[in-house]
């Protein structure tokens, strides 16, 4: 067995794989009306997207009674503040709670947390 993609839940899968394929520089494998899977150039596991019309956004702190994250996504990124700019460029926004220094959290345009970090 060998992992192929984590798959997010989404309003619009393909609009939100336009997001992330901009952002990591990913090629599509496939794509239709409501499901599309991106893949790294180099091969490897890589991310799937699902439309969901039931989809709820996760709450960035957790919070009791709010709909929680299942998963978030670790960017590695050579520049933080250059690649934090990118991110809210395509569509990001910084979170408000940032609790790490060497870490940015973001929420991606359907709410999905993703964290950038430095490649030390």
């Amino acid at each position: 067995m060998r992992l192929a993609a984590t798959v997010l839940e989404t309003p619009d899968a393909n609009a939100l794989a336009a997001f992330y394929r901009a952002l990591l520089g990913w090629d599509v494998k496939e794509e239709e009306p409501g499901w599309v899977m991106l893949r790294p150039p180099g091969g490897g596991a890589g991310l799937s997207f699902s439309s969901d019309p039931q989809y709820v956004r996760p709450t960035w702190p957790a919070r009791p009674g709010a709909q929680q994250m299942m998963a978030h996504l670790d960017i590695e990124v050579d520049d933080l503040d250059e690649s934090s700019a990118r991110a809210v460029e395509l569509g990001a926004t910084v979170a408000d709670y940032q609790p790490q220094q060497d870490v940015r959290v973001h929420l991606d345009p359907d709410g999905h947390p993703f964290c950038l970090f430095l490649n030390t």
